[in-house]
């Protein structure tokens, strides 16, 4: 699809928007990852401002697309995103990690509205996803359920069980997102427990794959459109991204992948992303 160029615009600056408070949340916390939700920011604005079929009114809605966080530590990107789709006021979003705040450090599923799933131990949340849809399509529903995992959980073992799964089962209604930033905690993926060739092995479990600049907004929402027309097999979009985007001193240093930024920190990552922001209005003019 041909994203008018307003709607674009609104998506790149929500997107901006977006890695400011995931920034303003984390000092505040004095705790949190840093470079996961900053990668994941432009896919989750447009996947709560475009590609979702969701009511942030009512977030228990039976018809509502499903979003399952796999790894759910990347989810400050996932609080501001609800908060600015409307789920609960933006003010809220500097209660991250504190105590008895709705926003844990790991989305609960009975704290906050609109949370599908409790997610933290990596390599959990596409068997989660494939109940769903499994249930979905048992239902006769016409929801879709989406996915997002990180790269370095594919080191587990039940990813691998669960996308054999899915690919046996052709869940047609189901598309897997994975944050292909070469990064996790320890290091770089390729050095601890290469996944290369990654696409051929998606492709080996009879899965259509579809890659994509995970920065690119008008990609990721083309890829999620392909995805609705394959009938046969499940879908997953490998979205190449830069950790700790926007950021220069964050991104691609795997060291940010679970530290947040100190006060100092912050108030130079700010000055970077306001000054992008801009440039975004600039390049739209």
């Amino acid at each position: 699809m041909n994203l008018h160029d307003k709607k674009l615009k609104f998506l790149e600056e929500k997107a901006n928007e977006i890695r400011q408070d995931i920034i303003e949340m984390l000092v505040e916390a004095k705790s949190g990852h840093s470079a996961g939700p900053l990668g994941m920011a432009d896919i989750f604005t447009a996947l709560y401002f475009q590609v979702l079929n969701h009511n942030p009114k009512r977030p228990d809605w039976p018809e509502r697309d499903r979003l399952i966080l796999s790894n759910g530590h990347i989810c400050p990107v996932r609080y501001v995103a609800m908060a600015h789709a409307g789920y609960f006021p933006i003010e809220e979003l500097l209660t991250l990690r504190k105590l008895n705040t709705r926003l844990q450090g790991h989305p609960h599923r009975t704290s906050l509205p609109g949370v599908e799933t409790t997610s933290g131990p990596l390599g959990s949340g596409l068997s989660q996803a494939i109940g769903i849809a499994l249930a979905g399509r048992l239902d006769k529903k016409k929801y879709r359920v989406y996915c997002a995992m990180s790269d370095g959980e594919h080191d587990a073992g039940n990813v691998w069980e669960a996308i054999l799964f899915a690919g046996k089962n052709k869940l047609n209604n189901l598309t897997a997102i994975v944050d292909r930033n070469n990064i996790q905690i320890d290091g770089f993926t390729e050095t601890i427990m290469p996944l290369e060739p990654f696409k051929a092995k998606y492709e080996a479990f009879n899965w259509h794959v579809v890659e994509i600049d995970g920065h690119n907004i008008e990609q990721f929402i083309d890829a999620t459109n392909e995805a609705k027309a394959v009938y046969e097999k499940p879908t997953v979009i490998i979205a190449h991204t830069i950790p700790g985007k926007g950021v220069s001193f964050m991104e691609n240093d795997y060291t940010w992948h679970g530290k947040p930024p100190n006060p100092e920190e912050a108030k130079r990552a700010l000055y970077e992303l306001r000054t992008l922001q801009g440039q975004i209005e600039s390049e739209h003019q």
